[in-house]
């Protein structure tokens, strides 16, 4: 495609910006949770006891009457049809990062078969489902002719309406029983952490009933003019350029960065808010990221398990509002080489019935215990299951981007800034059970009267770090964008509660040999502090330095994806999580099989669209490019065959630098094409997510190397893919 045609299909895309729709005019809480079947939805659907059934549920986990179910159903309906909904479908989180759906109609025959309908949903309809569960990935665990599977309702995660559909939050397991989804362990890893840490809050507040787990994510994306999307094939079936060389001008000047947000973008960024607050979902953040047409929003903090599905629901509003205003929306972790990627960061935090925060220091020594207390158990728990916490977060498409300057490195390390580090030196080393005492916030005067002091945080930030205190939480940053929250999330929180479990042994039984509370919980404080410390790094994570200081420390310093995985089923981690009851050692077996078949087909895929990017659009441009310089030369040797030196020289050095890039393109595809071949013909999940990492996926920069050169010589006009210098500025 020439750069006129290519600026054509971007002025296509402009004339489309008509279609946008513009915000409302109403107020945002006129409108906000409109569509999500909330408590004020069903105070008003439901009879008084039915929604003390439903809060009894998901508040203290009592188990719901299946006749409930019925009443719930009928008021769920009613609520959704005056909203437009004509169908239903249990909406649930597969092995995949995505989710699923079913669609099915309200209407059944009145009578038994005949001529009318009626519509109608009841409990059992609401309560459970039966999807095939063996055409989605599942590790072995289901055989293609045992196709039966059930979703369960999740009451804890509101249903909502989209367009004319009534969406049911599920689980999806198999008819054995096992696991099959991402929402289900995450449910019993919340379970599990809630029942653990409020067994522990109890030394410190005996009001104390109940934990929450809570996230806030922040969602990393590029955006595209769909016209430019539609001409590049690796972008629409890999989510990401496999060639293109990197534009003159991309983020070095660090313009973008916090800059004021292109007009285009701007009406997007409404737009998906006014869709978003409709969904209850609360948007909080928007601004540029630091990469040409990257951005980041974020919502204000929630309940892990909610805030999960809330992200889950907001990417795919984020496809289909960008679809209206002429964009696509770019969520893989590295869409363009040479600058940023995105992440989603993970902020995790505690918090108790009471209203404390279990990451946030106190006004007492007796706070500070708490909150000391959880911030060590943490880094125990980090410490312990560092290689866990990295499987947790690798995907094919974030290993492009951990480690490259922009994300933290492919090391798990915990960053707690400089005085809660001194609190934690001075408390292992002290001799006795002194107060902790935590520093107010500092105050910074700038010295210019008309700007008012600011209260400086107890800890500074360091991005390099994968799991960074922040103040009041902790950032697990390593979190790829595309990514479903819950799998960082199930491995965190399941850590967690283990590791809080053994704290609470450890104290008891010391308490029972004669220590005070006070006095067990500081030996045992010290104790973690000093196992801990290998996890703690307040440095530049970049730096190769501390990657032979962290190999000396202990910490899994692997980079090969396939091997990564091999951590979901360690001995550690097969305890851990039969420990917490979130997974058994078969169903994690299963979800490695799935992950190392998943990395497979991505690294295939590529290389067959590289392959075919290469034969079909390369090769044939620079050789008709190769052709019209070979015209050129020949006609200049016969017209002036005196100064052919002089004046035919550029011409023959660029022939034979086309013939040389062409010839290394060509010979390592073909090289690629046999490794793939090879590799495919293993049986075993493992070892062809091996052999795909070690022998077909090196072939990849090495062919992009001779693409991109070439991109540099060939004429523009006939070039046929767009280049990042357009891709990369919307206009």
């Amino acid at each position: 495609m020439s750069s006129v045609l290519r600026f054509k299909a971007v002025e296509e895309a402009f004339k489309k910006k008509a279609l946008c729709v513009e915000a409302p005019k109403q107020r945002v809480p006129e409108y906000y949770g409109k569509y999500v079947f909330n408590r004020k939805a069903m105070a008003k659907y439901l009879s008084k006891d039915t929604m003390k059934a439903i809060q009894n549920a998901v508040d203290n986990g009592q188990t719901l009457e299946r006749g409930i179910a019925d009443h719930v159903a009928a008021g769920m309906r009613r609520w959704a049809m005056e909203l437009g909904a004509t169908h239903y479908t249990h909406w649930f989180q597969p092995l995949t990062d995505g989710t699923a759906e079913k669609h099915d109609s309200f209407i059944d025959y009145e009578n038994g078969p005949g001529e009318s309908v009626i519509e109608d949903f009841s409990g059992k309809l609401l309560a459970q489902a039966e999807p095939d569960a063996s055409s989605f990935p599942n590790g072995g665990i289901r055989s293609t002719f045992e196709a039966r599977g059930y979703t369960a309702w999740d009451p804890s995660s509101p249903a909502f309406v989209i367009e004319d559909t009534l969406c049911i939050p599920t689980i999806f397991i198999s008819y054995t029983g096992e696991l099959l989804d991402l929402k289900a362990p995450l449910l019993k890893a919340l379970n599990t952490v809630d029942k653990a840490a409020t067994a522990v809050c109890q030394y410190f507040d005996p009001n104390v009933k109940k934990v929450y787990s809570y996230l806030g994510w922040e969602q990393e994306y590029f955006l595209i003019d769909e016209g430019l999307y539609a001409t590049r094939p690796d972008l629409l079936l890999t989510g990401r350029t496999l060639l293109g060389h990197e534009s003159a001008k991309n983020q070095q000047l660090e313009d973008h960065y916090f800059g004021a947000v292109p007009s285009r973008v701007a009406a997007f960024m409404k737009d998906l808010e006014f869709e978003a607050y409709k969904y209850a979902i609360p948007l909080k953040t928007r601004h540029n990221e630091v990469a040409p047409n990257q951005f980041e929003l974020a919502p204000i903090f929630g309940e892990t398990n909610l805030s999960v599905d809330q992200n889950l629901l907001v990417m795919s509003l984020m496809r289909k509002v960008a679809r209206r205003h002429s964009f696509r929306v770019l969520m893989h972790e590295k869409p363009f080489a040479g600058v940023n990627g995105s992440g989603k960061h993970n902020n995790w935090s505690l918090g108790t019935n009471t209203g404390v925060g279990l990451f946030t220091p106190g006004k007492t020594p007796q706070e500070n215990l708490q909150f000391i207390t959880f911030v060590v158990n943490s880094l125990m728990a980090v410490y312990k299951n560092n290689a866990l916490m990295k499987a947790s977060i690798m995907t094919a498409q974030n290993a492009h981007r951990l480690g490259a300057n922009e994300a933290p490195p492919a090391i798990v390390s915990a960053f707690l800034g400089t005085q809660i580090s001194a609190v934690l030196d001075k408390l292992e080393n002290s001799t006795s059970d002194e107060a902790i005492v935590m520093d107010d916030k500092k105050r910074l005067s700038l010295g210019i009267a008309h700007i008012p002091e600011v209260l400086l945080d107890n800890t500074d930030r360091n991005r390099t770090s994968p799991f960074a205190f922040t103040g009041n939480r902790f950032e697990f940053r390593a979190v790829g964008s595309s990514a479903n929250c819950s799998s960082a999330m199930i491995a965190l929180n399941a850590a967690m509660a283990a590791q809080l479990i053994e704290f609470k042994t450890s104290v008891d039984a010391k308490i029972a040999a004669g220590a005070t509370k006070d006095k067990a919980i500081f030996e045992v404080l010290k104790e973690y502090i000093k196992i801990s410390k290998p996890i703690r790094f307040d440095g530049n994570g970049y730096s190769e330095e501390w990657k032979i200081e962290a190999h000396k420390r202990g910490l899994d310093c692997e980079t090969s994806v396939p091997e990564i995985y091999k951590a979901y089923t360690s001995k550690q981690s097969v305890e851990l999580f039969a420990k917490t009851g979130v997974l058994t050692e078969k169903e994690l077996h299963a979800r490695n099989e799935v992950k190392w078949e998943t990395y497979t087909k991505k690294i295939q895929i590529e290389a067959r669209v590289l392959g075919d990017l290469c034969l079909n659009h390369i090769i044939p441009v620079a050789t008709r490019y190769q052709s019209l310089l070979l015209d050129n030369v020949s006609k200049i040797k016969k017209i002036y065959p005196e100064k052919f030196e002089t004046l035919g020289g550029m011409n023959s050095a660029l022939i034979e630098e086309i013939a040389l890039h062409l010839t290394a393109i060509k010979t390592n595809v073909d090289a690629m094409v046999e490794e793939r071949k090879v590799a495919n013909k293993i049986d075993h999940e493992y070892d062809k997510a091996v052999a795909y990492h070690d022998k077909v996926l090196p072939y990849f920069d090495v062919i992009r190397y001779h693409v991109d050169k070439l991109e540099l010589i060939v004429d523009d006009e006939m070039w046929t893919l767009p280049k990042y210098r357009e891709l990369l500025f919307i206009r």
